[in-house]
């Protein structure tokens, strides 16, 4: 039984994968040859927001170190809150990215 069950899960795999190849080409653009605006919105709301992510991230760690340098004994803390503050600032660029999602599919 147990060198059945490694074959049985490979067919299964090879049947279903087979449906993948049944799909119709995907069209270019939908009206034939006009602008993609979704992918241009998409593209334009990911670079703004990768840069401001980049930006904020960045002034968040200077202001870390810079906190941790005048006093050392808070470094514990002021890790603390600069992870946690790096992880929100990166969460917002995801939300972003789901945005974006969404924009592309128009």
């Amino acid at each position: 039984m147990s060198k059945f069950k490694p074959v049985l899960i490979a067919l299964v795999l090879v049947l279903t994968a087979s449906a993948v190849f049944a799909q119709e080409a995907a069209t270019t653009t939908p009206a034939g040859n006009g602008v993609r605006w979704g992918v241009l919105a998409a593209a334009f709301v990911l670079g703004i927001a990768a840069a401001a992510g980049a930006i904020g991230q960045s002034r968040a760690i200077v202001a870390a170190c810079e906190g941790i340098a005048r006093n050392p004994g808070a470094a514990g803390a002021i890790r603390l809150a600069m992870i946690i503050g790096l992880a929100l600032i990166e969460s917002l660029v995801i939300y972003a990215l789901l945005i974006a999602f969404f924009v592309y599919q128009l």
